[in-house]
């Protein structure tokens, strides 16, 4: 498609598709969408991106990120028979971090119908410069009907500036200078303001004279809606570990989510083009933690076994559940209170697969580490391409206080007739006795 054309779309689910050529010096990009409503959106509920991945219609969801042999693609799904019908307009944008999106070679949109795979509409972006964002595309209803259309409309002031050009409120500190390509995305540290005081409580009983009737009470006064914020942390190879402290995590619930997509092949290890399309839906992938407290004990926590752990006495991690979709909004979630970070030596986040593949290879999948307070820390797994049923994947260990988060994502392949729990202990030292269990 030619910038500024359009083209009629089925309002069925829909992949959207944000890809690129990556290489030395190239930035990332991130793929968001917005709802609006006469251009703006309604709230800061209706921006859909990598720290608020979901609306809550359910019609716009963002999947996240694969890299497949130097190509690589941000994904949202789009439901336009579930966008509400207030919401005129889906805009569907593009964002750099690192740089411009002049040093972004290949750049396209691609729009894809969900069940069949086939291609909808697609747009190649050239020609630009010194543009940060960009609004790549757009669904609009005309009479009933949704269409795409090409915009190619770009922003010199990045996310924050589309953003709030729509009407998004931003929680964003000033930066002096945009960082080198090559700089590892760290946040400044949000101030803390100082704890109140405890309430004081009167030594001897005190008489509380009767309100003053003065009229009906005054409705409260809503409560401050928090801004979006953008930052975030991408581990990479080059730069594989962050300090939760230096994020302001220092307190809460830290979820550790994994959520991931998996395709069939037609036959063996073939080429990438030559394998199917359909979703492998019997895959169970499980989320486990080998845990160290700082008094010495050790221990995992898994669905096998029904090894759950607590969040509130020790070992301080729970597994939420077993899933077995990988969908963004659940996949298999781990959560840790660092309000007893203290207590941690080390933690070791790994995934094994209890049943439906023999091996990661074809899985593309996300790892998200979310404190409660402070920026999001992501990355992917890179391809799997040795016989592997356990992949590591990330190594938290306390550091006089401060809990380090080290990006691990090796797969690893156990003996034959060790298990993958027994394999990642041994690989990562952790001196645990292994017994059979099951679900």
């Amino acid at each position: 498609m030619s910038k500024g054309s359009n083209a009629p779309v089925p309002t069925t689910a829909l992949r959207v598709e944000l890809g690129w050529r990556s290489g030395p010096g190239v930035p990332d990009a991130d793929a968001s969408a917005l709802l609006l409503v006469g251009g703006k959106v309604r709230s800061d509920a209706d921006f859909v991106f990598y720290n608020q991945p979901a609306h809550s219609s359910g019609a716009v969801r963002h999947e996240g990120k694969r890299d497949a042999g130097g190509r690589v693609t941000d994904t949202l799904v789009v439901d336009l028979a579930r966008v509400e019908p207030a919401i005129e307009t889906v805009v569907l944008a593009a964002s750099t971090d690192g740089g411009a999106f002049g040093r972004v070679p290949d750049l396209y949109i691609e729009v894809r119908d969900a069940a069949q795979g086939t291609v909808v509409a697609r747009f190649d972006s050239a020609g630009a410069t010194v543009e940060t964002a960009f609004v790549l595309g757009e669904f609009y209803r005309r009479q009933g009907v949704w269409k795409f259309r090409a915009v190619g409309q770009g922003y010199g002031s990045g996310l924050e500036g589309l953003a709030t050009d729509f009407g998004i409120t931003v929680d964003e500190p000033q930066h002096a200078a945009a960082p080198a390509p090559t700089t590892p995305r760290t946040p400044p540290v949000p101030p803390q303001s100082p704890p109140p005081p405890p309430p004081m409580v009167p030594a001897f009983p005190v008489t509380v004279p009767p309100p003053v009737h003065q009229g009906p009470p005054s409705a409260p006064p809503a409560p401050p809606v928090a801004p979006v914020r953008l930052t975030k942390v991408t581990l990479t190879k080059a730069a594989p570990s962050v300090s939760l402290s230096k994020q302001g995590g220092t307190s809460g619930a830290l979820r550790v989510n994994l959520n991931w997509e998996v395709r069939k092949q037609f036959s063996g290890w073939g080429s990438k083009r030559g394998r199917a399309m359909a979703l492998h839906n019997d895959l169970d992938l499980d989320l486990c933690a080998l845990f160290e407290l700082a008094d010495g004990r050790k221990g995992v926590v898994q669905a096998l076994g029904n090894s759950f752990g607590a969040l509130h006495q020790p070992p301080y991690i729970h597994l939420d559940g077993d899933d077995r979709t990988g969908a963004v909004a659940s996949g298999e979630n781990l959560t840790v209170n660092l309000d007893h970070r203290s207590d941690f030596r080390r933690i070791l986040v790994f995934v094994t697969i209890y049943e439906g593949a023999r091996s990661f290879a074809d899985l593309h999948a996300t790892v998200t580490l979310q404190p409660q307070y402070g920026a999001p820390i992501d990355f992917s797994l890179d391809e799997c391409t040795v016989p592997s049923t356990v992949c590591a994947l990330a190594l938290i260990t306390n550091h006089g206080g401060d809990l380090v988060v080290q990006r691990e994502a090796r797969y690893l392949v156990p003996d034959r007739g060790v298990s993958p729990q027994r394999t990642v202990d041994y690989a990562y030292g952790w001196g645990m006795n292994w017994t059979p269990g099951r679900k």
